[in-house]
């Protein structure tokens, strides 16, 4: 396990960005694996644990780290996959204080 010194927003942006997969974001098996899940349903599932750990805040593994940010990345950058020019809406996180 690892404690990364990141800030609680920082966390927040990790957390929000795990929670649009269940949302209003739409992932396929092939971005899911991409990211480093094995399915969609595992990133659904993973994904929900990781953002416990992450609002808690609890040391993630260096793989549950690296997921987080992917699917982080993915989910605030696609207008196709993820939640694109919503996220402002979705999330309640400013575009750019995202960025």
């Amino acid at each position: 396990m690892v404690d990364v010194d990141v800030s609680q927003e920082e966390r927040l942006l990790l957390n929000r960005g795990l929670v649009e997969w269940g949302g209003p974001a739409r992932c396929t098996e092939l971005m899911a694996q991409a990211i480093g899940f094995e399915s969609v349903a595992a990133l659904l599932e993973d994904g929900r644990r990781i953002a416990g750990d992450l609002a808690q805040p609890r040391p993630l593994s260096r793989r549950d780290w690296t997921r987080a940010l992917l699917a982080t990345e993915v989910v605030f950058a696609s207008d196709v996959l993820g939640s694109g020019i919503d996220w402002s809406t979705t999330t309640g996180l400013d575009d750019q204080e995202s960025l």
